[in-house]
């Protein structure tokens, strides 16, 4: 018989396993949270208790929660993240000085088949949390929280906004007037001043056309017929209500802005990850050393990427802030940001899986940014092309978000690190010349043409 070949992986373990001496456990809802505390048998030496209670989510109980866990001696504090029901907890059991963690829903499922509870569930998440089986989630620290509450209200009202806008065109087509068939931009200065004076009771074509300005003026004819409609009362009335919500959130958009750039100029420059220097960039990051990048801001370093502007810088900032050493590599960034695909292995076969939701602001600006990247002609835009012939706009855009995204891991590890273009030609001058002649011989060849190579003078 021939001997059986095995296949053998040594994995080394990231940490070594070891059982908590006292952990806790809350499952959060919207009024209660039920604690367990997990502890060793005073008596039986190998065999642990719980202890389970309810408590208010209050902030008053919450304290007195924090200060019963540092008497009991707990190491750690483990909270399901429900809704937003874990913040009270989360909060105010950090300031009490205990290591609370956040674990996603998906990771701490009970085990199918037995009764569900929220005593049976606080128990099972305290044995999670003493072997640790569980990972904590990302939660910023107060600062950037503060700073994302900001950024999110305003990407929120910028979304509102753009509904308003799509309510008046709606309204303008029912009303039979074809304005954004010939304006590009529906309130820009011309288009606003046509539609207020519509409100106002201007029904004649030619004079609404005559309210164009700059570039619009060459469109008169254009406009005199976009302009016959039927624009009655009801129109104007209705008309008036969404230019109001639109100015409304317009004003509140830009004192959010204001407020946004005091935060981020308050954070300053983002710290180097403590316990370790930052890992050099690979081949193909267009990251490196500069003296003077001392003197530019986190937000201007940003800025200089493709496709990054200010706003989208402070978003960024807002999701991810600025200590990298929550992500010890641009890979586990990239992974928590859910830009990178899941391997799916099973036997012989091995394929690539979704990259899943993850933050869904940090995605729409990556999407934003990848968008405007992919069309200029730099390095990021080359790859764009480059990948899009073969796998398609959306996956091009994604491989170009998920860059985007080592590119800034990069800039904020290390304070000294500035972008630098490696050119839209990169990726054309490490070809192989020889390689490449051969191969297009060989195309040639297949299409039943003989080549004969002549060297160039």
């Amino acid at each position: 018989m021939k001997p059986i070949k095995h296949d053998v992986t040594e994995i080394d373990a990231e940490e070594t396993e070891q059982v908590l001496g006292v952990a806790a456990a809350v499952d959060v809802a919207k009024a209660t949270g039920m604690v367990c505390v997990r502890y060793p048998h005073p008596s039986i030496e190998g065999r642990r208790m719980s202890k389970v209670w309810e408590v208010d989510s209050t902030t008053n109980s919450i304290i007195d929660l924090g200060q019963d866990l540092v008497v009991l001696g707990v190491e750690r504090v483990v909270l399901e993240s429900t809704s937003d029901y874990w913040r009270p907890f989360f909060y105010l059991l950090e300031a009490a000085g205990l290591t609370v963690w956040l674990v996603n829903a998906r990771d701490v499922k009970q085990v199918t088949g037995r009764p569900k509870t929220d005593r049976l569930d606080a128990v099972w998440l305290a044995k999670l949390n003493e072997r640790g089986m569980v990972r904590p989630s990302f939660v910023p620290p107060r600062e950037i929280r503060a700073l994302r509450n900001y950024t999110r209200l305003r990407t929120e009202l910028v979304e509102e906004r753009s509904r308003h806008k799509q309510r008046l065109e709606k309204l303008l087509e029912d009303a039979l007037i074809k304005l954004s068939s010939v304006a590009t931009d529906l309130l820009g200065v011309s288009a606003r001043e046509m539609i207020e004076a519509l409100i106002a009771g201007e029904r004649d074509p030619k004079v609404l056309a005559g309210l164009a300005r700059g570039r619009l003026k060459a469109k008169r004819s254009e406009l005199i017929e976009a302009l016959n409609g039927r624009f009655d009362d009801h129109h104007a009335d209705i008309g008036r209500v969404l230019l109001d919500q639109i100015d409304a959130c317009t004003d509140k958009i830009d004192r959010l802005t204001t407020r946004i750039e005091a935060l981020v100029a308050d954070l300053g420059d983002p710290p180097p990850p403590s316990g370790r220097e930052p890992s050099p960039p690979s081949d193909g990051v267009p990251v490196d050393a500069d003296p003077d990048a001392r003197g530019l801001s986190t937000v201007e370093r940003l800025d200089e990427i493709p496709g990054i502007a200010q706003r989208a810088a402070q978003i960024i900032i807002a999701e991810i802030g600025l200590d990298m050493s929550q992500f010890p590599t641009p890979q586990h960034l990239v992974s928590w940001a859910k830009l990178s695909p899941q391997t799916i292995q099973s036997g012989p076969k091995t394929k690539a899986g979704k990259t899943g939701k993850g933050n869904r602001y940090l995605k729409g600006v990556l999407g934003e940014v990848a968008t405007a990247a992919a069309k200029t002609d730099t390095f990021l835009g080359a790859r764009y092309r480059r990948l899009v012939r073969r796998r398609g706009k959306q996956k091009a855009l994604v491989a170009v978000a998920r860059s985007i995204l080592v590119i800034i891991w990069h800039l904020l590890a290390d304070p000294d690190a500035r972008y630098i273009d490696l050119g839209s030609d990169y990726y054309t001058n490490r070809l192989d010349p020889d390689r490449k002649t051969r191969d297009l011989v060989r195309q040639l060849h297949a299409l039943g043409h003989t080549v004969t190579l002549n060297p160039a003078a």
